[in-house]
């Protein structure tokens, strides 16, 4: 791993960020637990994106809630496994996704008390409701996700077409796709 860039506990640097990995519970798309931790793990750089972010969007009364951050390669393979859809998930017989190489992040908008917010689809909803261009999503959803969208975006992320929820650290995103030795 680059010791420039470690990872890091996103609690330790964001506070008042919230985290729910979603992965750590049987409450997903697979139906059972694949993490045996609780706590969001990022690359040191893409955890300060994230907090520019974070700043933004308290000051606009709403907060951020990880979903989603690192991924060991052992949990990309299960995803890999039920869902072999490069579209939703990457295939780890090419390499490393970017969620383990810890520079992806799934993330959704909260209120500042971590209350949720009406968004477009659930987390890892498959059908195109979670799809950036989904046209049919209510006015209060759309609104939430262009608000997301845009902190992330100010902040340095890029979005992923067919996730509203996943972002990319663009930087990190031009690095991990020359590099193969980064993790």
């Amino acid at each position: 791993m680059n010791g420039t860039n470690p990872l890091v506990r996103v609690k330790d640097i964001i506070p008042s960020v919230h985290v729910e990995l979603i992965y750590a519970t049987p409450n997903n798309f697979m139906g059972q637990c694949i993490y045996t931790f609780k706590e969001a793990y990022l690359r040191l750089n893409t955890v300060k994106k994230l907090e520019i972010a974070q700043n933004h969007l308290l000051e606009k009364g709403y907060s951020i809630k990880i979903l989603d951050a690192f991924r060991p390669v052992e949990a990309q393979f299960k995803l890999w496994e039920i869902m072999p859809n490069d579209d939703f998930v990457a295939d780890p017989n090419k390499g490393f996704s970017k969620h383990s190489r810890g520079c992806s992040v799934d993330v959704t908008l909260v209120t500042k008390d971590g209350e949720e917010l009406e968004m477009p689809s659930p987390f890892d909803d498959f059908t195109g409701k979670g799809k950036r261009e989904y046209s049919h999503a209510s006015h209060e959803a759309r609104k939430h996700i262009l608000l997301l969208e845009e902190a992330m975006k100010l902040a340095g992320f890029n979005a992923y077409i067919n996730e509203w929820w996943h972002f990319n650290d663009s930087v990190l995103d031009e690095i991990v796709t020359n590099s193969a030795d980064l993790v």
